[in-house]
This record gives structure tokens, C-alpha cells and sequence, in this order.
């Protein structure tokens, strides 16, 4: 594994796991397309982990209100949240058991990319409502949650399908976006557990010098990224990245035929 590599993989990953384009189908299209090796478990977690870093530390302070839980409506978000990861926390380890290989067909991720962009985009426009997120019910937590593991196939995008599902709901783009943000934590924490699981399972724990290196750039990518994201959302839509996926997906459905 080259340098290059591990810079590209590092800050894709932290570029696009929050934003609503896919950062899985963005990691096995650049392996594909570039033909390059496997990252291996390592640099998963290294990646993985340097964004789930990211996110804790722009949300710092919500979360620790959240788990102190003094008032009512702490208490009720974080088991709003709770129970928002119980689908896709199943799934994943079921999917986890069974094996990912089938899901991670570039053709596959082109049309999920298209189809799931576009209704991120019917969800954007034709909702007119926006409603705040302390609106949300337990049967909207839910809805969210089923629609989250629809993120389980590569190209779906979790911030594009748990956005896409609030949306749907009729909350405001910035609330979506956080929310969507705070679900990433149990969700990515399970992911890396299970990846940390498996590399000891293998008999190979030590740390490398290039998984600290990938940790760092997908630490710093993300931080920017999610600044910038929220501050976007504040007087803007979701349009652009919309119009991103669907000029992807015509690239890489072009590119598989030729």
C-alpha cells in the first residue's frame, strides 16, 4: 500500500461519511478504479475511527448533555437515538456474519448512488414542512432507523438515507444532518469494534505508523467537513449534492461499459 493510497482512501473516508454521497462507495470505487490492493483492516479502523473522533468532537457538548441527561428532553433524544440504531445494529451483524463481497459490485454502487440520490432530492423539494427535532416522535426514530439500514449496500449513503427518511418527516435540513450525525456514532463505535474484533481474531493487534498517519487525515477531513456541511445547511439545500451523485453515477455506469 502505497502513500498515495493512503492519503486518498484517509481523506475520502473523512470527506464523505458525513455527507449525504457515500463514503463506503466512494472507498470501493477508488479501489476499483485505481486497481489498487485491499487497505486491509488496519487502515479501516484507522479511517473509520478518526472520523468517529471527528464527529464526537463537534458534538462534544451535546453529547455529554445527552448522557448526563438532567433534563426530560435529553433523556428522550438519547433514547430516540437508541432506538433508531437497533435496526441497522442487527443487520449489520447479520450482514457481518454472512459476509459483504456481494454488496460491493461497482455496478451495484453506481445505481445506488443514482437511485437513492434522486430521492434524497424528491424528499428535499416536496417536503414543504420543517419541523425541529424536538418534534420527533418514536415512530419517526423508527422509520429513520428501518431506512438506515438500507446503508448496509455501498452507493446508498448512511448521512444521504437517515437525512433522506427526516426529511420525508418534514424536519428542517439542519436537524436532519445532525441527527443523522449523532446515529453515526453507536453505528461507526459497532463498526470499529467489530473490524477491532476481527484484526484480533487474526493475531495481528499492533499499531503502524501509516494507520496513525490514515487516523489523523480522515480525523482532520471530517472535522472540516462537518463544519462546513452544517454551515451550508443553514441557508441552503441538499441540491448540489444531489446533482454530485447523479453526475457519479452517469460516470461510473459509463465507465463499466465502455
Amino acid at each position: 500500500m502505497t502513500w498515495l493510497q493512503l492519503a486518498v482512501l484517509a481523506l475520502v473516508q473523512g470527506i464523505t461519511e458525513f455527507l449525504p454521497v457515500s463514503s463506503s462507495g466512494h472507498l470501493v470505487l477508488a479501489s476499483s478504479v485505481l486497481d489498487w490492493p485491499d487497505q486491509g483492516l488496519k487502515i479501516d479502523i484507522a479511517v473509520h475511527g478518526g472520523t468517529l473522533l471527528a464527529v464526537i468532537m463537534y458534538f462534544r457538548k451535546e453529547i455529554v448533555r445527552l448522557l448526563r441527561g438532567r433534563e426530560a428532553a435529553d433523556r428522550r433524544l438519547l433514547a430516540l437515538i437508541i432506538l433508531a440504531t437497533v435496526p441497522v445494529g442487527g443487520a449489520g451483524f447479520a450482514l457481518h456474519a454472512t459476509g459483504t463481497d456481494m454488496l460491493r459490485d461497482p455496478v451495484l454502487i453506481a445505481w445506488t448512488t443514482l437511485g437513492f440520490g434522486l430521492l434524497l432530492l424528491v424528499a428535499d423539494r416536496l417536503v414543504g414542512s420543517a419541523r425541529p427535532l424536538e418534534d420527533l416522535t418514536w415512530r419517526g426514530a423508527v422509520a429513520i432507523g428501518l431506512f438506515q439500514v438500507a446503508a448496509l449496500v455501498p452507493g446508498t449513503s448512511r448521512a444521504g438515507i437517515t437525512i433522506t427518511a427526516a426529511r420525508f418527516l418534514g424536519y428542517r435540513r439542519s436537524d436532519c444532518a445532525a441527527f443523522s450525525m449523532l446515529l453515526s456514532i453507536p453505528v461507526i463505535g459497532a463498526a470499529v469494534l467489530l473490524a477491532a474484533g476481527d484484526m484480533v481474531a487474526s493475531g495481528d493487534t499492533s499499531l503502524t505508523g501509516p494507520s496513525l498517519v490514515a487516523a489523523v487525515l480522515s480525523f482532520g477531513a471530517a472535522l472540516v467537513t462537518i463544519r462546513l456541511f452544517m454551515a451550508w445547511l443553514a441557508r441552503a439545500s441538499f441540491t448540489p449534492f444531489v446533482i454530485y451523485r447523479v453526475l457519479l453515477a452517469a460516470l461510473l455506469l459509463a465507465w463499466l461499459h465502455l
